[in-house]
């Protein structure tokens, strides 16, 4: 839903005034299965992607807040350590990323996940991936900063002892994803118009070929539609978001807990 409201030259058949309405109608016209269209190259990514974030983060985070704060919470910590982790995270989700993408436009030419990994290799070469990492960190380091800022700040008001605690991880991980994901949607329809190429978009501003690099897109999209098409999807992206970094924050302490907890059994 997101990647086809974030479209800023839709098909008029592809055009949504809500989230409500874009679902209804791609579930009527496309299919009950089409919104999560290539989310299994997500999966496929997610899993060693999120492995090496976590870990790194953690490993950073106690690091830095024992050099910054002397073993205290340091918010300036968290949001290097959660920047750092993204380098890493990204490296691995930004091909899943763009694969999915072109899944979801509307009138996709691709049949599969690895029919669209061919075609775009063959036709654009293995930089089509990474066209747009660079905005992808430029998005996701101030994302991930604000999230793990946001997400250690609402644990100091809510769980302040720090302990195993479901709720207050669900709740600070949905606090901390709708916060990051708001300020950073800007940012995120660049990255949408940079993975998906839109032909009819470009050529109405008449670039030709690839268009590439955050500035470009920046000024291609204020072209588009001027200071609200930075802002295009903000409801889905807040939406989709919320429960992602809640169960993701929910799942993580979950784990986090019952290996630190069973590291202590073992050792008494």
């Amino acid at each position: 839903l997101q990647t086809r409201m974030q479209s800023l030259q839709p098909d008029p058949k592809a055009q949504y005034r809500t989230v409500y309405e874009a679902l209804k109608k791609i579930v009527l016209t496309e299919g009950f299965w089409r919104p999560l269209r290539g989310i299994n190259v997500t999966m496929l990514g997610a899993g060693p992607a999120h492995a090496m974030y976590f870990a790194c983060y953690e490993k950073m985070k106690k690091s830095l807040s024992d050099t910054i704060q002397h073993g205290g919470n340091s918010h300036l910590a968290n949001g290097i350590a959660g920047s750092v982790a993204t380098l890493l995270h990204d490296a691995v989700m930004n091909p899943a990323e763009v694969v999915k993408q072109r899944m979801q436009m509307f009138n996709s030419p691709y049949k599969s996940v690895l029919a669209c990994i061919r075609t775009v290799q063959k036709t654009e070469g293995f930089g089509a991936f990474y066209r747009s990492y660079t905005t992808q960190l430029t998005m996701n380091v101030p994302f991930q900063a604000i999230h793990f800022i946001t997400y250690e700040f609402m644990q100091e008001q809510i769980n302040p002892c720090r302990e195993y605690n479901p709720r207050s991880h669900i709740v600070s991980g949905a606090i901390a994803g709708a916060v990051a994901a708001a300020a950073t949607t800007p940012l995120d329809v660049c990255k949408t118009l940079l993975n998906t190429q839109e032909n009819v978009a470009l050529s109405s501003v008449n670039i030709s070929g690839h268009l590439s690099g955050m500035v470009n897109a920046f000024k291609t999209v204020y072209q588009l539609g001027g200071i609200s098409g930075y802002f295009r999807g903000v409801q889905a992206r807040v939406i989709y978001q919320m429960p992602s970094t809640a169960i993701s924050w929910s799942v993580y302490e979950f784990f986090k807990y019952f290996l630190t907890k069973h590291k202590l059994e073992k050792r008494t």
